[in-house]
């Protein structure tokens, strides 16, 4: 029989506890595309406040100026989850089998501001004044089947006018829509409250609207991760979807039902502001991040009737393949649906 010392033993047993601790505290390494934008903050809030670490996740932010790049990045696993808006590009992606929608995130719901429509004081003092008077008029959006370019032509459907008379124009990022909308290079645009609570608190720029008017409960961003990760890495996709539903949860609380206390609020938003608007000092960045923050679905729930409304509008104007089916867009097994 083989027999081994005290101090043998003893190393032996110091080596196979630090073994141990390293796999145990082993945590693993996620990439999570944001947008700067204070609906991204449930991430921020999530890493900030450690409950990505609660499900053993290292979590590195990659920052993105449009949802585009940012599911092009999913599919070439430079990114492991994004939380944005439904581009023709994430459907071509999901058509070829590499990426899926697996949750939902900001939702235009009844009991809160939504999006607003926007035009430039120009447009305005032109006739402008209601969205109707959009027809002929040039619309704003980042990049062709964005977000925006679906909310454009939803509001030409309800006014009654060919889609092709609201003349979207694709500036690629933000602030470069901003920008343009501001010194009247373009018409209008549409966009969070947070957001257009900011321009028209200036001269340049008016609301003649808001989006739940034309959408029925719109899902405006959705989560997702590469087809890869939601088929062989499911227990990694829901520990990320248990941590991103706990900073979902303290995002409501803080900036929508308001029931957090205002000490943690400012904490939440010290953290937020690390990502979003930190362009600015903190005091002056404050007030745009807590204001007119929209509702982020409990849980990550999912509307698979906005968003099966989104695929069909993404394929009658032919900015995604007619092969594309909600099956290969939505795996509905992580989170509840509606």
């Amino acid at each position: 029989m083989l027999k081994l010392s005290r101090r043998a033993f003893g190393a032996l047993a110091l080596a196979g506890a630090a073994a141990f601790a390293t796999d145990a505290s082993a945590a693993d390494k996620i990439r999570v595309g944001l947008l700067s934008l204070t609906s991204h903050s449930p991430s921020i809030i999530a890493e900030g406040k450690g409950y990505f670490g609660e499900q053993d996740l290292e979590v590195e932010f990659i920052s993105f100026q449009a949802a585009q790049p940012m599911a092009v990045a999913i599919a070439s696993g430079d990114v492991d989850f994004g939380m944005t808006a439904i581009s023709g590009g994430l459907i071509s992606l999901a058509d070829k089998g590499v990426i899926k929608i697996i949750g939902g995130a900001l939702q235009e719901t009844p009991d809160v501001e939504g999006q607003k429509i926007l035009v430039s004081k120009a447009a305005h003092d032109d006739g402008v004044t209601t969205p109707a008077g959009l027809k002929g008029r040039s619309f704003g959006i980042t990049t062709t089947g964005s977000s925006f370019h679906y909310m454009a032509h939803k509001i030409a459907d309800k006014e009654g006018f060919p889609r092709s008379e609201i003349h979207v124009k694709p500036l690629q990022k933000v602030p470069a829509v901003i920008a343009s909308l501001k010194s009247g290079q373009i018409d209008a645009w549409s966009i969070v409250p947070n957001i257009a609570g900011g321009l028209t608190k200036g001269p340049e720029v008016i609301e003649i609207g808001k989006i739940a008017d034309y959408i029925d409960n719109y899902q405006v961003t959705t989560v997702f991760t590469s087809t890869k990760n939601a088929e062989e890495k499911k227990d990694l996709v829901k520990r990320f979807l248990a941590g991103l539903s706990k900073g979902i949860a303290d995002y409501n609380a803080a900036f929508v039902d308001k029931t957090m206390s205002e000490d943690d609020t400012a904490a939440i938003v010290a953290m937020v502001h690390k990502y979003v608007y930190n362009d600015q000092p903190l005091d002056k960045a404050a007030p745009r991040i807590r204001a007119g923050a929209m509702r982020i679905n409990e849980g990550a729930a999912l509307s698979l009737a906005s968003v099966e409304d989104q695929l069909e509008w993404f394929k009658s104007e032919g900015l995604a393949p007619e092969t594309a089916t909600m099956d290969k867009l939505v795996d509905t097994s992580f989170v509840e649906t509606r």
